[in-house]
């Protein structure tokens, strides 16, 4: 909130409403930074050279992760960041800043590029991981694979739910867990309600594609252009269910991977910032060669 992202710096008029001294702040640094070399008695506790050099990456995970979508040229893509959240979006030179934006509570957030995310925050598999806890602990310990076995054998599912819903948000209590919450959320909008895991697993995954292909929309409507294909990366791309939901949902083409984009987008700046690749692009044509990348085409 006290970042200019016209300047690219701190904001100054806020700060002083504020009262806050701009003294107190650091310097903004660019991903790919060199800060300095490595202190002395950190480099004696692990065990490396003191002359490492300590270099700043895109420096929220999601950046670093988004540094390492392996995306080829510069087609108009979308990525979501998957794990607990969602994060949906496109990178841009620019950033988009408009009353469409504001009205759909979208975001700027900067890139290892130089340039920024346009996204927006969704809810990931936060809702099945709260399933998954209560199922553990009350019906049954299932593992995420078997979870997602069951939901592909049920088939399609009978019920929707915004999993941007704010009940959905709280983590589940003894008396007031997940599965009763969703339940209790098709009741109340008069659809079929789920009782078994395979049923709501499905529901859920079915329902966060549904998200994603309207927040893609979105996006084509502010920025006037049109989205060819979508990366999916990190945790919640093992999940081949959704993957290929996804693909089927928004009919675009699906690329799955890397998992641990966040860690690899991180050593690829780095790479750059020491000589070692010339560019972003270049970092990628590498992961794209390093990794298994499955793609997911839409299906009938």
């Amino acid at each position: 909130q006290l970042y200019n992202p016209i300047e690219r710096d701190w904001s100054i008029k806020i700060m002083n409403k504020l009262g806050l001294k701009r003294e107190i702040f650091g310097e903004i640094i660019m991903p790919g930074t060199k800060i300095g070399k490595l202190l002395p008695a950190i480099a004696q506790e692990i065990g490396v050279n003191s002359e490492v050099v300590v270099v700043a990456p895109a420096c929220h995970d999601t950046g670093s992760a988004v540094a390492a979508v392996p995306v080829e040229d510069d087609t108009n893509y979308a990525y979501i960041s998957s794990g607990t959240w969602s994060l949906l979006g496109i990178e841009t030179p620019e950033q988009i800043i408009n009353e469409m934006s504001f009205k759909y509570n979208f975001t700027n957030e900067g890139s290892a590029n130089g340039g920024f995310r346009f996204l927006k925050n969704i809810i990931g598999f936060w809702i099945i991981q709260e399933c998954k806890k209560y199922w553990d602990e009350n019906v049954k310990s299932y593992s995420y694979d078997e979870l997602t076995e069951i939901a592909l054998k049920y088939g399609p599912a009978n019920f929707r739910i915004d999993p941007d819903d704010l009940r959905f948000l709280r983590p589940g209590l003894i008396d007031d867990n997940m599965p009763d919450r969703i339940k209790a959320c098709c009741q109340e909008t008069g659809q079929k309600v789920p009782e078994t895991p395979a049923e709501i697993v499905r529901g859920v995954i079915e329902s966060l594609a549904d998200k994603y292909t309207k927040t893609i929309k979105m996006i084509e409507e502010i920025t006037n252009r049109t989205i060819n294909e979508i990366y999916i990366i990190g945790g919640g791309c093992r999940n081949g269910l959704l993957c290929q939901i996804v693909a089927n949902a928004t009919d675009l083409s699906v690329f799955a991977g890397p998992v641990e984009a966040a860690a690899i987008g991180n050593l690829m700046v780095q790479a750059k910032s020491m000589g070692q690749i010339k560019s972003i692009a270049e970092g990628r044509k590498i992961i794209r060669k390093s990794f298994d990348i499955k793609k997911y085409l839409p299906e009938e």
